[in-house]
């Protein structure tokens, strides 16, 4: 899953633009974006972020350093040392995925962010906060809380490929009013594209995600 050959692999499945969340970093964001612009696919920068609750949050920025601000807070809160021998090495490369170091922190592990705080300062940042695979049988807010805190403030919920987005909406009174949208959630890359969300969109940021979200002045999200 190197940013050459994420950016490559995007290409070939037809995505016009793409969201590169690594567990709580966002080392290589900067490198994808790169490496999708020398063939035309724009990448979003962001992370995957574990709450202390162990609920993943994908925050989503438009640019690379609003991503590393936010890197430097989950940092600042996540504790450990990485075990290469279990987990393997976290490499930092370049857009032409030459390796230029590594990362030694536990990044699988849960920070001590509660997911107020990881929403909030997603906001605060310019980001867009949204709860990562809610269908999964772990790492979500369904399945870690059984429901929605009211006023969490959450821009969308992302379903895996595992469900059907419909089905998922009408089976979950507590999200009424939240977009939800689906993703690929691609840890290797012959699952990059296997599953994606159309949006009607003037620009591939955040503030357009954001207004389709909202279905607002035309952008919406198509099911």
């Amino acid at each position: 899953m190197s940013p050459l050959r994420i950016a490559k692999e995007s290409l070939a499945r037809g995505l016009d633009f793409i969201a590169v969340c690594d567990h709580n970093s966002a080392e290589n964001t900067g490198a994808a974006i790169r490496a999708g612009a020398k063939l035309g696919i724009h990448v979003l920068p962001g992370l995957e972020i574990n709450s202390i609750e162990e609920i993943h949050i994908l925050a989503i920025f438009d640019r690379e350093e609003q991503a590393l601000t936010m890197q430097d807070i989950v940092y600042a809160s996540l504790h450990g040392v990485n075990r290469p021998d279990i987990f393997g090495e976290q490499v930092v490369v370049n857009e032409s995925d030459e390796v230029e170091g590594f990362n030694g922190r536990l990044l699988i592990a849960s920070t001590q962010l509660n997911i107020d705080a990881v929403v909030r300062e997603i906001h605060r940042l310019g980001g867009i906060a949204i709860a990562g695979h809610a269908d999964r049988p772990s790492y979500s807010i369904i399945s870690q809380l059984g429901f929605i805190p009211p006023g969490l403030g959450l821009d969308a919920i992302e379903i895996s490929c595992m469900s059907d987005v419909n089905n998922f909406i009408a089976d979950k009174r507590d999200i009424e009013g939240l977009p939800v949208i689906s993703s690929s959630d691609a840890h290797v890359p012959v699952d990059i594209g296997r599953r994606y969300t159309s949006f009607f969109l003037e620009a591939p940021c955040v503030n357009e995600l954001r207004l389709a979200f909202r279905n607002e002045s035309e952008r919406r999200v198509v099911y």
